[in-house]
């Protein structure tokens, strides 16, 4: 099966580490703004979801979403959720940890692609 989120290992590392301190966790794919475009990570429930926020999977157990006019502009890449030192949003709740989520890419294949449609 196609995923559309994954995560390197380091990004689980640090995900089970917030998961210790904060209990179950959420991501949204920050669309700009304050946070650029950042994976945001909050306590599960702390951000409210809206009718156009699309659920892409799930990462380290933790739920992930992206608002619907985000999704339709990256609907054809995998995100790939990784973590680097540095401070990242200030939203986020990795930041006091001194590391920040980063969203990397790739373009889903053919094959990949017709597979997702499948799964509709």
């Amino acid at each position: 099966m196609v995923e559309r989120v994954t995560a390197t290992e380091s990004a689980l590392e640090l995900i089970d580490l917030l998961k210790g301190k904060h209990g179950p966790l959420m991501f949204h794919q920050s669309g700009g703004c304050c946070d650029g475009s950042s994976p945001m990570c909050y306590p599960e429930g702390d951000l409210f979801l809206g009718d156009q926020d699309v659920l892409l999977g799930e990462i380290g157990g933790c739920k992930f979403y992206m608002h619907k006019n985000q999704f339709d502009y990256w609907s054809h890449t995998q995100l790939i959720i990784d973590v680097v030192d540095g401070r990242g949003g200030m939203f986020s709740l990795e930041g006091v940890e001194g590391k920040r989520f980063l969203t990397r890419s790739r373009a889903f294949t053919a094959e990949e692609t017709k597979e997702l449609q499948q799964q509709v």
